[in-house]
């Protein structure tokens, strides 16, 4: 990932530890900071809930620790969707409640974001699962300027028993930051971890818009195609306080298919062009007759050549009729979508896939003129006949497509 420019003079890179008895002279306890001070807050600490009250004290009460020792002015806030006694518990402690008006995880957490007042955002689950006395740990990368996010890692650092199923700990986690990984270019080693920290002008720089579970998913994702600097420390990770209200499998899912769909390149382009090599090197072996180990490709193996190069070519296609409809994550690359997205035009590419078409038509009308010469007695190379076919519907294809690929980019 490219590293970030980090500045070191006191006027453009404020310390944000603040040791000041301001910090201790108001809310509750005098540690947090409430709504209505006249004091800025350095950090805010965002938490989501839903019916948290076995554990939402303590995690309170570890930010109240934590701040004083380490002296931030730090605010508590709450985006609550409960129906029980988690948000009078939250308020009693000083924290700022706030209560979104839509459903979801990730829209509780944009909710939020857009009341912090901190210059930094620390985010963890209310469930006591994360320590959240450690956060002046995760965010001194970050107020350094050495990082733009830092993550906790439980995948490097310590499960205690119980806290995370052997199914989540041993497979689903660890596949799915690979898959992230791969797609975005995240280089981390827990993508899912929960307890993070990051400036508040990050996300200006990040286009956050799921709503569910896929949120953890969409920060890093997003982060990562951008090129911000990522680090992780380990962490320990607890046992929750309260009923889970994680569905591995549904969830899992929710996770894989927004990485796949805002990855077109990987999802379409890549498996496309592969398809499509394959069958024109195996379509072009049955036409020239050559032989492997005495072996020779037939009709059939025209005819499974033939198949794989549409196919490999519709499913190429979409890649870029992703890219340009739903503006994905992860922009696909490839010279091939480069082309076709930013520098041809419905003209060229229609006059492309006729001329594809008509080429096919022209070598097709060829072949039954050789035919119609031998009194319709015997066949010319039937694997010519193939690739005639598979020219004209790729030609045809890729004329409809352009009228399409036109009418998805003027919308």
């Amino acid at each position: 990932m490219a590293s970030r420019e980090v500045h070191n003079d006191d006027d453009q890179q404020p310390t944000p530890v603040q040791q000041t008895d301001q910090a201790n002279t108001t809310g509750p306890d005098s540690i947090l900071i409430g709504p209505d001070s006249d004091i800025a807050p350095t950090v805010s600490v965002v938490m989501p809930t839903m019916n948290e009250e076995a554990g939402i004290r303590e995690c309170i009460d570890r930010v109240k620790n934590a701040v004083r020792e380490s002296g931030y002015q730090t605010e508590v806030l709450i985006s609550d969707d409960s129906t029980d006694r988690t948000p009078k518990i939250a308020r009693e402690l000083g924290a700022i409640v706030v209560e979104p008006d839509e459903a979801g995880y990730g829209y509780a957490y944009r909710y939020a974001f857009e009341r912090c007042r901190g210059d930094y955002i620390i985010i963890g689950d209310a469930d006591t699962t994360y320590d959240f006395e450690q956060f002046p740990k995760l965010l001194e990368p970050v107020a350094r300027g050495d990082a733009d996010m830092v993550m906790g890692s439980r995948l490097n650092g310590e499960i205690k028993d119980g806290a995370m199923p052997a199914l989540h700990q041993y497979i689903g986690n660890p596949l799915l930051t690979k898959f992230l990984n791969a797609f975005y270019g995240a280089g981390v080693s827990d993508a899912h971890s929960g307890f993070r920290a990051f400036r508040a002008d990050m996300l200006d720089d990040l286009d956050l818009e799921t709503t569910g579970m896929e949120f953890a998913s969409e920060m890093i994702m997003d982060a990562g195609a951008r090129d911000l600097t990522i680090e992780e420390i380990p962490i320990t990770y607890h046992e929750r306080e309260g009923e889970a209200t994680l569905e591995s499998f549904r969830d899992g899912w929710r996770h894989v298919r927004f990485m796949l769909l805002n990855a077109p390149g990987y999802l379409f382009s890549i498996p496309g062009t592969g398809m499509g090599i394959l069958g024109a090197m195996v379509l072009l072996a049955a036409f020239s007759g050559i032989s492997i180990n005495g072996a020779t490709f037939g009709i059939h193996s025209a005819i499974a050549g033939s198949l794989l190069v549409l196919v490999g070519y519709q499913v190429a296609s979409l890649g870029v009729f992703a890219t340009v409809a739903s503006d994905p994550i992860q922009r696909p690359d490839d010279p091939v979508t480069d082309a076709l997205v930013d520098r041809m035009n419905l003209e060229q590419m229609a006059s492309i896939g006729t001329i594809v078409a008509l080429s096919g038509a022209a070598y097709a009308g060829w072949l039954v003129y050789q035919w119609a010469n031998t009194g319709f007695t015997q066949l010319p190379m039937v694997t010519g006949d193939v690739i005639a076919f598979t020219a004209i519907v790729i030609g045809i294809q890729t004329v409809f497509n352009a009228f399409f690929l036109s009418a998805v980019a003027t919308r």
